[in-house]
């Protein structure tokens, strides 16, 4: 089956419907500027979703760090074990008896779907589903049908508006205004136990009961409840959860509207981290960079003024005879510090969205994170980069 267009001509919704449907196995490549995402298909149901060059944040094993379920000493050690036997990280942590086989299930599945969920927010981008037998660890992975995932879909799209209106920040923290002390109630005797991902696109988790002061809560609430402690923010709950970023929110609006949370609003300098990718904190720290920087060229801006007058050799003091002239960039250097400031933090917001460092100054404009006059303001000449192949770049003045 020959399946390959634009996001704006055939959703990934009729995607993955059309695979759903014909029970075709194969992988989804799907593309926009920013990032690229393969969803590996068997027989129409999701068994897999990675970005390509996955982000360190996004990798499991740091998934896993950051639930607190193994140690950071504990990855790495699990790493050096991977490059000597080339098997998968998975394997590695449960041989070691550092994750258990459930757990790892639960991560692998909470890594899938939240990748496969961030493509319904696309509104651009490309798509080509390459047909073909797919490998997927059956024991780490449980299979997703097609159509439970647009309904979740379909149903995160609907109501994060209404969950960002209360949660409006990663960096959010909780005032608990009531002790909960009831236990979650019991599953009913004789009632089938759910699958894990199914369970998951539940949001009140099932089994929802009043507890003691009269308040229907379910089971993901109250688990939220338990881990929004004092000062914790909304992205470490998310991360100890293990329920997702939107159905801990969600547990947390419900807990915000039943009275039993009250919202604490980050401190200033983190109220830019927006809740819907919780990595954008690290983002907004670096742009606040960027505002101290364009603050350091505030100050200079009587000799930016300057700047602008010089011409391209810098000051020159030459007698009417046409003698030799004196030239100093003196003004044009100092102006260029806090513009190399600025342009390296830009470089640092760019690696951080696409995971690598641009290949020209000039993604950095198409990026939105500069405009053409900064890549070389205050001099006539563009400002030099090199991007190191080992990692990092070079970026200096240009050549006087």
């Amino acid at each position: 089956m020959a399946l390959k267009g634009t996001l704006k001509d055939f959703g990934i919704s009729e995607i993955l419907q059309l695979i759903g449907q014909q029970s075709k196995s194969g992988v989804l490549h799907l593309r926009n500027k920013e990032d690229e995402i393969h969803v590996l298909m068997s027989e129409g149901n999701v068994v897999s979703a990675e970005y390509a060059g996955r982000k360190a944040r996004e990798k499991l094993g740091n998934l896993l760090v950051r639930a607190e379920i193994i140690t950071r000493a504990q990855l790495s050690e699990a790493l050096e074990a991977q490059k000597r036997s080339l098997r998968r990280l998975g394997d590695i942590l449960v041989g070691s008896g550092a994750v258990s086989k459930d757990d790892l299930r639960q991560m692998t599945s909470l890594q899938t779907t939240e990748t496969v969920f961030k493509l319904f927010h696309w509104r651009s981008g490309t798509y080509a589903f390459e047909p073909g037998d797919v490998e997927y660890d059956a024991e780490t992975m449980t299979p997703m049908r097609a159509e439970s995932v647009l309904m979740e879909g379909f149903r995160q799209v609907d109501e994060w508006p209404l969950v960002r209106k209360k949660i409006t920040s990663a960096a959010m923290t909780f005032e608990r205004l009531e002790e909960l002390s009831d236990e979650p109630p019991a599953p009913e005797p004789g009632k089938a136990e759910e699958d894990d991902v199914d369970a998951a696109f539940d949001f009140d988790g099932g089994g929802a009961e009043k507890d003691g002061h009269g308040k229907a809560l379910g089971r993901n609430a109250r688990k939220v409840y338990a881990l929004a402690l004092p000062g914790r923010t909304v992205e470490k709950i998310v991360d100890l959860s293990r329920l997702g970023e939107f159905e801990t929110c969600k547990a947390l609006l419900d807990l915000v509207n039943q009275g039993v949370l009250a919202p604490l609003a980050p401190p200033r300098r983190s109220a830019a981290a927006s809740v819907g990718a919780y990595t954008r904190g690290w983002k907004d720290r670096i742009r606040e960079g960027l505002a101290r920087a364009l603050a350091t060229a505030a100050i200079a801006a009587v000799l930016a003024f300057l700047a602008f007058h010089l011409n391209d050799r810098g000051l020159s003091f030459a007698d009417p005879g046409g003698g030799r002239a004196l030239r100093d960039n003196a003004v044009q250097r100092f102006v260029s510090r806090a513009e190399l400031s600025r342009l390296r933090g830009a470089l640092e917001v760019y690696r951080l969205e696409k995971g690598e460092y641009p290949p020209g100054l000039s993604a950095l404009v198409e990026a939105g994170l500069a405009t053409p006059a900064d890549l070389k303001y205050p001099w006539a000449e563009d400002y030099y980069y090199r991007r190191r192949s080992e990692g990092g770049f070079v970026l200096l003045p240009p050549a006087e």
